[in-house]
């Protein structure tokens, strides 16, 4: 009985590691404790850098990373401003690209010349 007990306390024992370290791991769809920390800042930063901007600063703009993946959601005023937030965004340490998904409020608007 007690090999019995010795058995079982290990299976179980190695059970629990499993879990709790398999829970860690990143996958295609879900971040690792670290990447998500590392996320946590890259957007932090992103949100400062936009905020520090003096075109951008007070436009409505949300900040989403996944795994140095960052994604920009909201509205600005013209595709100069769209262009202007990615372009804040690339400089921040960490960023490996750019889902730049704001919409432009006024785009410009073509003029065509009559003659």
């Amino acid at each position: 009985m007690n090999k019995f007990l010795k058995t079982f306390a290990f299976a179980s024992s190695l059970g629990l590691a499993t879990a709790l370290f398999s829970g860690c791991a990143g996958t295609a769809y879900k971040e690792s404790t670290g990447e998500y920390i590392d996320s946590a800042a890259i957007t932090t930063k992103v949100k400062t850098a936009l905020m520090d901007d003096s075109e951008i600063k007070g436009l409505k703009i949300d900040v989403d990373t996944f795994k140095g993946v960052v994604e920009l959601k909201g509205t600005v005023d013209t595709a100069a401003m769209k262009q202007r937030a990615e372009q804040i965004v690339w400089g921040v340490e960490g960023v490996r690209a750019v889902k730049n998904e704001l919409k432009v409020k006024y785009p410009t608007a073509q003029t065509s010349s009559n003659p």
